[in-house]
């Protein structure tokens, strides 16, 4: 499959989820009040495609809490070059499975063509600031690829928020200055804080998944529209959101003209090494 058009393509979607595997039975992919089947890394591939838009796909490996494997980091992998047109691999780590971990990471990256890694630390419950994740963040930042963090608050009553403060990624941030690393979604209850972080740290982002524009906090849209133009990115969360749904109600936001061309793509070109 041919690598993705950048000239092409209207939008970049910085924060899909592969929640299912290919392998997996069809039957059991429907989940109550969903308006569609959990997708595969290929039905994101047959989505995305027709709407001219790319997207970042990962797994997230909550394994050790949830008592279930993610799909494969590997799987995504394949199905990404498949359909290098419009997906981008990302894999998952969880930094609890200890020493493998940096190992991992760089055979996914040098033998998988994987492009960078998600974190959730609610579903992972690790303080992202913790010293047993740094070996791996040392890995990722030698191999020059992004770490994405999930802040804020996180659907399901099991999952401690605790865990989700961005503050401890400024620590992170500090200690390795060459990690890209990226804030994901409205860091609510802490917005505030996630935007000290950007406004300060070169290498960290924010995007902007997992809500719908109209519903973003004013000083969110202020701070993406001035000071950290070039540092926010679209992401929808779809599975959460469909990418239609956030497009539409950012098209009726209050982000200025001139920023929404760097927010839709031309930012996750840089942050991906694709300009």
């Amino acid at each position: 499959m041919t690598p993705i058009d950048l000239g092409a393509i209207t939008a970049i979607d910085t924060h899909v989820h592969a929640e299912v595997s290919v392998r997996s039975d069809p039957s059991a992919r429907q989940l109550p009040g969903h308006p569609w089947p959990e997708p595969t890394v290929q039905d994101i591939a047959d989505h995305y495609r027709p709407l001219g838009i790319a997207a970042v796909v990962f797994p997230v490996d909550a394994e050790r809490m949830l008592g279930r494997p993610p799909v494969a980091n590997e799987e995504v992998a394949e199905l990404a070059a498949a359909n290098a047109d419009v997906i981008i691999p990302f894999g998952s780590i969880d930094p609890g499975r200890g020493a493998s971990a940096p190992a991992t990471a760089r055979r996914l990256v040098e033998q998988h063509g994987i492009r960078g890694f998600k974190f959730h630390p609610g579903l992972m419950e690790f303080f992202p600031n913790d010293q047993s994740a740094y070996p791996l963040y040392a890995e990722l930042e030698a191999l020059g690829v992004p770490a994405v963090f999930h802040t804020g608050q996180a659907a399901g009553g099991s999952i401690r928020l605790k865990y989700s403060d961005p503050l401890h990624l400024d620590d992170v941030a500090a200690d390795f200055p060459g990690l890209k690393i990226v804030m994901a979604h409205p860091s609510f209850p802490w917005q505030d804080v996630a935007l000290s972080i950007a406004s300060r740290r070169e290498n960290v982002f924010i995007d902007l998944s997992g809500w719908s524009p109209k519903y973003f906090p004013p000083q969110l849209v202020q701070y993406a529209n001035t000071m950290i133009k070039d540092k926010v990115l679209f992401g929808s969360d779809f599975p959460v959101i469909s990418p239609e749904r956030w497009l539409a109600d950012f098209e009726a936001s209050d982000f200025r003209p001139e920023v929404r061309e760097g927010i839709l793509k031309g930012n996750a070109m840089r942050l991906l090494g694709l300009s």
